[in-house]
């Protein structure tokens, strides 16, 4: 970008620069996502009014204002990248002690391909699976079927994981899918894969009040499914409240992501409810 800029005497020409458009649209502060809902004259705008509170007050530093404005926008969206990236390791990982679990345990599994919303077999070679997985459904005593990443009618939020009392075919499309019977429901929990300790509090915070929301939504209907939390990153305050709740029954399990003897501990909990 600044090989590019520098071919430009003052800000005002950038403006005739067509390759630098989407680059000088990133320096205004916008990202990839909101230029969908602006039109050119919106764009036109945004990049002119770039150019007078902040280039042309830079002076001659004027190309050097704006290769920084732009890696801050970048490096604001890069961020957030790596936190979702963050996030998906940390449900892979618990996904891949599930599926040890299973192996160990001797227990077959159907698993729904997220890619092709279809169900698969147990396979020969789980390479990578957990890229991949929506569900699972297994039976040990009775039938139990793990959604990840689902709208829960009762609760009207999205829910981690929630496990029921279902078959595969219970699975279905609209008003008829086992998500909208309550009583079907046996545990819900939230995982919170991000690593960094500086937000660990924050995304306590977060789950807390989303299994709070569930035990009030399922309370009112007279049901009460277990309820359980896994992070990556727990802080000692953290921690004291979390086992004040498993001691009191408000919480029924909870596991570190990165002490894998409580994953495995709370996976072979998850198997066998």
């Amino acid at each position: 970008m600044k090989a590019l800029v520098s071919q430009v005497k003052k800000p005002n020409d950038l403006l005739q620069v067509k390759d630098l458009r989407v680059g000088l649209l990133t320096a205004s502060g916008l990202s990839d996502k909101s230029l969908n809902y602006l039109n050119d004259d919106d764009r036109t705008l945004a990049i002119k009014e770039l150019i007078e509170k902040f280039l042309e007050p830079a002076g001659e530093n004027f190309i050097d204002e704006l290769v920084y404005r732009y890696l801050l926008t970048k490096g604001d969206a890069l961020g957030g990248k790596a936190r979702n990236l963050a996030g998906s390791l940390g449900e892979r990982k618990f996904l891949r002690s599930i599926i040890s679990v299973f192996n160990l345990s001797g227990i077959n599994y159907k698993w729904k391909d997220n890619d092709t919303n279809t169900w698969l077999d147990k396979p020969t070679d789980d390479t990578d699976i957990e890229k991949r997985i929506k569900a699972f459904y297994w039976k040990k005593r009775q039938d139990r079927l793990m959604i990840l990443n689902t709208n829960v009618p009762l609760v009207n939020k999205n829910v981690d994981l929630s496990i029921l009392q279902a078959k595969v075919g219970d699975l279905k499309a609209g008003k008829q899918s086992i998500i909208h019977e309550p009583d079907k429901y046996i545990a819900l929990g939230e995982l919170k894969g991000g690593i960094d300790p500086a937000g660990a509090d924050e995304h306590w915070k977060t789950a807390n009040s989303a299994l709070n929301r569930i035990r009030t939504s399922f309370g009112k209907k007279k049901l009460k499914p277990q309820t359980f939390f896994v992070g990556a990153a727990i802080e000692n305050a953290m921690a004291i409240e979390i086992y004040k709740q498993l001691k009191t029954g408000t919480m029924n399990n909870a596991a570190n992501l990165t002490n894998d003897g409580q994953l495995t501990a709370i996976c072979n909990w998850v198997i066998n409810l």
